[in-house]
């Protein structure tokens, strides 16, 4: 076994991969890994069959379609005030998760460090491992996932290279305020030689009256902030994968470095639908926002139903629960026993923690599915309240 493997033995399956198994094994309603049982809009399929029948349908540019990269500029500068030449600060990946493996893989070098909020997306110390550098972790304090300030500042040292921030957060749905943000740039300022990576994958998906913030817009932090995101949840086609990286153009010439050697380019008939409908996306947001927070209240009142406490989220379409006070201890186990007794599956937030015994007894539920499916789900569950 190669040094690389051996560094990801320890991640294994996937936890999203093995909670969907479990869920398909026992036709269990499937609130474990956070892809709608929807499809996007049917404007968007529209354009994707006249790209693929008109083309292109060869490979795309390496840092993407042109026309895309110009509308993602357009982008930023109507959302965040930031201006991203298209030629040289932006690259289209195979989605935010490609987008994370370029940025980290561009940036680190052996010996470095990366100091990862938890919980975590379970990609970030798999992608840090595979770049031979080491990850350093500080949990947020419960119940209301804040950050430890004094303990961020200790764990920054000479070899950390970068601090990763996922807002809004999968899987707590933490938005950081702009407070916290102005934290962080003033982090930056006593610590100028850490870059910043932000994972914005659910920036679309947020309820009031939090609000999502872009940290690159915050003064003097441009030029040191990597920002990922992706189309893919705003849109509700996960299987679609087109991300992208926002950098000053020194960091991208990083990124495109380890990208080209990833995946080379994403699907080029896609790039071209996306690049055609980006229009669309102002008034697109606005109606997702509020069928998202439909669903988020309509799962927390079937969690309160059945008795299960829950913590409302700020963003992203997660909630998370502290299932010990129901007398349940491990989060795994209770996991996995619901979705083989109760026919509904969740994920252990466990899973998303690297700290020994943080994260225990935590479990997180995707709403990001049909009303119905939810209202099932919520009527499986009911047998937890008399138990």
């Amino acid at each position: 076994m190669n040094q690389v493997a051996e560094r990801l033995v320890p991640f294994g399956e996937s936890i999203f991969s093995t909670m969907s198994r479990l869920a398909v094994e026992h036709k269990a309603v499937n609130l474990s890994q956070g892809f709608p049982d929807f499809d996007g809009p049917d404007w968007l399929k529209e354009a994707a069959v006249r790209a693929v029948q008109s083309g292109p349908n060869q490979y795309a540019p390496s840092p993407g379609n042109p026309l895309l990269r110009q509308k993602l500029s357009q982008k930023m500068q109507r959302e965040s005030g930031l201006q991203y030449n298209p030629d040289t600060e932006i690259t289209v990946c195979s989605g935010a998760t490609e987008g994370i493996a370029a940025v980290l893989l561009g940036l680190l070098n052996p010996g470095d460090e990366v100091i990862l909020f938890e919980p975590f997306y379970d990609s970030y110390p798999a992608c840090v491992a595979l770049a031979g550098a080491t990850a350093r972790y500080l949990p947020f304090q419960l119940p209301d996932f804040m950050v430890d300030w004094a303990a961020l500042e200790k764990l920054i040292n000479a070899r950390t290279r970068a601090i990763l921030v996922n807002t809004p957060g999968n899987p707590c749905g933490k938005v950081f305020s702009l407070e916290e943000l102005a934290q962080l740039a003033q982090l930056a300022e006593r610590h100028p030689h850490v870059l910043f990576i932000t994972d914005e994958v659910y920036e679309h998906i947020v309820f009031a009256p939090a609000r999502h913030a872009c940290l690159a817009a915050q003064p003097g932090m441009r030029e040191r902030t990597l920002v990922i995101s992706s189309f893919s949840k705003t849109l509700s086609m996960t299987g679609w994968k087109i991300g992208y990286v926002f950098a000053p153009a020194h960091l991208t010439a990083a990124v495109r470095a380890s990208h080209q050697f990833l995946t080379f380019c994403s699907v080029s008939p896609l790039q071209a639908a996306m690049a055609e409908v980006m229009d669309r996306l102002p008034a697109y947001v606005e109606e997702l926002a509020g069928e998202y927070l439909q669903r988020r209240d309509l799962w927390c009142s079937l969690l309160e139903e059945a008795g299960i406490p829950y913590r409302v989220p700020q963003g992203s379409y997660f909630v998370i629960s502290d299932v010990r006070s129901l007398g349940h201890q491990d989060d795994v186990q209770f996991c996995r026993w619901i979705t083989q007794e109760l026919g509904v599956a969740a994920i252990p937030a466990s899973a998303f923690y690297h700290t020994p015994g943080a994260g225990q007894g935590l479990v997180r539920w995707a709403f990001c599915k049909g009303l119905d499916t939810l209202r099932e789900g919520g009527k499986r569950l009911l047998p937890l309240r008399k138990s």
